[in-house]
């Protein structure tokens, strides 16, 4: 009864005026967002988290997490219509998704891609809504060890699953430790890392490293990539699967729902993970595999529907415990400490109306885009054409102002300008730098629990293989280091992640 209770309170919350529009809002500027190649929810979310400073949290959580789960919907029409996917997790779609296109089969394949999304994101939704209580419930009982070695595997689990080199991830991860490090102790009161700067007392602004990594550095690296878009299909007509494409996709969405779903979880992982992950199953589970890559449906069902379920469990172990599952989630719980909320179980307990809010929400979103995504692809098609270099100017004039509100200071500007080339440099270097963020994040309460746990234990470091659950997490995490470095599977992983690429 209890989960009914809940689920009446989020109705309650979600079904208001105010939380409806931000649900509205935040599910339109996805699905845009998903179609304008070159800015993706990361960049879009990084660049929009001053404007939640003065809305109520609830309102701040719906419109960013749907402009999230928006952009996996939006990212399918451009990669289908374009061959240019307009967000990472879209680029398996365009391999069957462009081929049914240039078949005259573009309606359908649109039709089949929103329908996997929605069917995906719901079931991930009533996952989100079963599972994270009890998660949460069990994540009360940790102490001090057992969060700190949860987030040493967070941190191990993204190095493994971060693209490329194994060793620009743990540089990357390295980096954001040391940032993280940038201001004033809580322990003896004394600053460090600041150089003689009083405005890094309090260190720096999770905004501004975000803003300046994932916004500026990605439009520097568009402008760069930028290339003439012309979309194949002026028109689309046929928006509904025949009755054989309902006999083909039926299976690979309820495969991808599943494989999203749990892949959603993994530290690392999420959407993008999941929809390679889904290609890979359903070409092997197929009967005719020669077909995939010349515009196979089940090519686009099942990594629709994975990429959706995954953005959706995503968000379980945000708000059960604290710990993003990737840069997204890394963003919202800046949002949750920018509005004063401290992420982690207690979410649930203190702040019941935002949690339950948020799920039902979730499904409200999942409805707006089926019902938005199709009636409006003829306003989709023709946002793709706009070319880059207009869209640009504005994007900077915002992220300046965005940064310069926080604390109306001219160095935070400087300084996103500095983490705009930092990320543009990185990006040549092929160092991703979404596990720079999860250690810039992660950081500070890997410190404070540390150093908790060393006080609770008089100095005796070996608690922390002593407790059995901080010891089990510890273990999985040197088994994770140890496998992925064995020459067979860095092997395999390097293949895998250059025909991803």
């Amino acid at each position: 009864m209890d989960i009914l209770a809940n689920l009446g309170l989020g109705l309650e919350t979600a079904f208001s005026l105010s939380n409806l529009f931000y649900c509205f809002v935040g599910v339109f500027l996805g699905t845009a967002i998903g179609v304008l190649p070159g800015l993706g929810p990361v960049a879009t979310i990084a660049i929009l988290l001053p404007i939640t400073f003065g809305l109520p949290p609830v309102a701040a959580l719906i419109m960013l997490s749907g402009i999230y789960y928006g952009a996996q919907y939006g990212g399918s029409t451009t990669a289908i219509l374009v061959n240019l996917p307009g967000e990472s997790a879209s680029v398996v779609t365009a391999l069957d998704g462009y081929q049914m296109a240039r078949q005259g089969k573009a309606g359908r394949a649109l039709a089949t891609a929103a329908i996997g999304s929605f069917f995906a994101g719901t079931v991930a939704t009533v996952l989100l809504a079963l599972f994270a209580p009890p998660l949460a419930d069990l994540a009360l009982e940790f102490g001090p060890p057992e969060y700190f070695s949860l987030m040493v595997l967070g941190l191990v689990a993204s190095i493994v699953l971060a693209h490329g080199s194994l060793l620009h991830a743990l540089g990357m991860i390295v980096l954001g430790l040391l940032l993280g490090l940038i201001g004033t102790d809580v322990n003896s009161g004394t600053t460090r890392y600041t150089f003689d700067v009083p405005h890094l007392a309090d260190g720096i602004q999770f905004v501004v490293v975000a803003m300046g990594m994932f916004g500026l550095g990605e439009i520097v690296g568009n402008l760069e990539d930028e290339g003439t878009r012309s979309v194949l299909v002026k028109r689309v007509t046929g928006l509904m699967p025949t009755r054989e494409d309902w006999k083909r996709i039926t299976a690979p969405i309820l495969r991808g729902t599943v494989l999203g779903s749990v892949l959603g979880i993994l530290p690392g992982g999420g959407a993008m993970l999941a929809s390679f992950a889904s290609y890979a199953l359903e070409k092997r589970v197929s009967k005719h595999p020669e077909q995939f890559g010349k515009g196979a449906i089940e090519g686009v069902a099942g990594p629709e529907s994975a990429n959706n379920a995954g953005a959706q469990t995503s968000f379980i172990p945000m708000l059960t415990l604290g710990i993003p599952s990737n840069p997204v989630m890394a963003l919202m719980i800046g949002a949750l400490i920018i509005q004063g909320i401290q992420p982690g179980p207690a979410v649930m307990a203190e702040q019941p109306a935002l949690f339950w809010g948020l799920i039902v929400s979730m499904w409200i979103g999942n409805l707006l885009l089926l019902v938005l995504n199709l009636p409006l692809i003829g306003l989709w098609v023709r946002m793709i054409a706009i070319p880059y270099h207009f869209l640009y100017p504005a994007i900077l004039v915002f992220c300046a102002i965005g940064v310069f509100s926080l604390n109306n200071s001219t160095l935070d500007v400087y300084l996103m300008a500095a983490f705009g080339f930092l990320g543009y440099i990185f990006r040549k270097l092929d160092c991703e730098p979404a596990p720079m963020l999860l250690g810039f994040i992660l950081g500070p309460m890997m410190e404070e629990y540390l150093r908790r746990t060393l006080l609770l234990s008089r100095g005796d470091p070996t608690v922390l293989l002593t407790q059995p659950i901080s010891a089990a997490m510890l273990l999985v995490a040197a088994a994770l280091l140890a496998l992925v470095l064995a020459p067979v599977v860095r092997n395999t992983r390097e293949v895998a992640f250059q025909e991803e690429g």
